[in-house]
């Protein structure tokens, strides 16, 4: 069990309250990662935009430790953006593997190509067709990479997992905050892939109850059968609106939770919990739960 960030963080604070430099930046949120135990890292998108993927990704990477990961726009998002007619669709394409392929020469672990506008194809069926057609042309033939889909601003699902579960992937991440019903999608990702299950919220004073973390990645580990090994939690879209603070809170609350999804079931487990949500779920994490505070539990009695 693994938690990273899917989208970006605000610009951390300043020592001596001037602008910091975008280098100053991403060494900040590294470091704010480390510290919450999110692995991979992202540059959180503090970054030039205008530098080459492979630059920013090598600067990131540079600065830490941990596997660093490198956020691509995906191609039907990008041919959105571009008014979405279709006529610059195969120059999209043929851009973003360039970056991909670029990425994986110099040893990026993982490329994550988000879909911002993936919850608009519905039942469209010319818009379904596109999604697909794009998202073969830039995966197919790629070998030596882990390319993961980012689904994130809405729910996809009904597009269609034959739309939406695009061949080439070895992980699919879901926002399951503005997407609720993307969940119907996490669950037919073949067993052999990951899910990254985006559940901690973006909004400052949204729940972060890890209990309801512990939910999202034990059930989506137990869909088709995929152990944890291959299951991560993630925000629910990026948190470049929150404060610093905040959005290290919520850092923090993430890695605290992937380490919880790690324990096995049992005592140790249920004292870090807040102990309502260990008693209805008594049978499902297979314990008995623990007495009251400063309560012994009663002896059994005796025949009467």
């Amino acid at each position: 069990m693994f938690a990273t960030l899917l989208g970006g963080l605000p610009p951390p604070p300043s020592p001596d309250g001037r602008q910091a430099t975008p280098e100053a930046e991403v060494e900040a949120v590294i470091r704010a990662q480390e510290e919450a135990g999110l692995d991979p890292g992202t540059d959180g998108r503090r970054s030039n935009p205008d530098t080459p993927a492979v630059e920013r990704w090598r600067f990131a990477a540079g600065l830490t430790d941990l596997a660093v990961k490198q956020s691509l726009t995906g191609p039907f998002t990008a041919a959105a953006r571009d008014g979405g007619r279709g006529e610059k669709d195969r120059e999209i394409v043929e851009r973003l593997r360039v970056e991909v392929e670029a990425l994986a020469t110099v040893g990026c672990p993982l490329i994550e190509i988000e879909e911002s506008e993936a919850h608009r194809i519905g039942a469209d069926e010319a818009a379904r067709a596109r999604f697909r057609d794009l998202h073969a042309a830039l995966a197919d033939g790629l070998a030596g990479v882990h390319l993961s889909l980012s689904i994130v601003g809405g729910s996809a699902d009904t597009a269609g997992a034959e739309t939406i579960l695009a061949p080439g992937y070895s992980s699919f991440a879901f926002d399951l905050i503005a997407g609720p019903d993307n969940w119907r999608l996490a669950a037919l990702v073949p067993g052999d892939r990951g899910v990254i299950a985006g559940a901690l919220s973006a909004r400052e004073r949204a729940d972060e109850a890890k209990e309801i973390l512990l939910w999202a990645a034990h059930y989506a580990a137990s869909t088709g059968s995929r152990g944890r090994l291959r299951v991560g939690l993630g925000a629910a879209g990026g948190y470049e609106a929150l404060p610093w603070d905040v959005a290290l809170r919520k850092l923090r609350r993430l890695g605290e939770a992937a380490r919880l999804a790690e324990m096995p079931a049992g005592p140790d487990l249920a004292r870090r919990l807040d102990p309502r949500a260990v008693s209805i779920r008594t049978a499902a994490l297979g314990h008995e739960a623990p007495p009251p505070p400063n309560k012994r539990p009663r002896p059994p009695r005796g025949p009467a």
